[in-house]
């Protein structure tokens, strides 16, 4: 069954029937995380990096943000028994579309923030399609844990 994710939301399953997707991802960043041992996996779409700049809305949705959505994904995989030694992780988003001249650097950004909370975690990174200009789909397939983005037609595994 395909579970699609909003921008700033998060889907976990531990189906093997499942396919989890979001669709889109500009500057914003979509993570899969995947533990094989267990079965269980997730993908969050988050729009920005840092939730300080309005806890209001961090509190009423911690997937807009990077900070917040990721630390709150992590947990809620390890509440459904995955271990962080057998987590996968994959990365992809992060383009710079509407903002050429790299004043607000959202994208770039929001990747920097992924990996610091990532790397916090002793969760290392196997895959990334990130920056550039393009938007991307991202599907992760429970069944084997496969993550495969997509952008102009042609899909890629991570």
């Amino acid at each position: 069954m395909i579970k699609t994710v909003d921008i700033s939301d998060m889907k976990i399953s531990d189906n093997e029937n499942d396919i989890l997707v979001t669709y889109s991802l500009g500057s914003c960043v979509g993570v899969t995380l995947y533990d094989p041992e267990e079965n269980i996996g997730s993908l969050i779409h988050c729009m920005l990096p840092l939730s300080k700049v309005d806890r209001d809305k961090a509190r009423k949705n911690p997937y807009m943000f990077v900070d917040t959505g990721l630390t709150k994904m992590l947990q809620e995989m390890y509440d459904r028994g995955a271990k962080r030694k057998n987590i996968v992780a994959k990365l992809a988003g992060g383009a710079k579309l509407l903002d050429k001249k790299n004043i607000f650097n959202v994208g770039e950004r929001n990747i920097v923030v992924v990996r610091k909370i990532l790397w916090k975690n002793d969760i290392l990174i196997k895959g990334m399609d990130v920056g550039g200009s393009k938007s991307r789909t991202v599907r992760l397939y429970m069944e084997n844990g496969k993550t495969t983005v997509r952008n102009k037609g042609e899909e890629n595994e991570l």
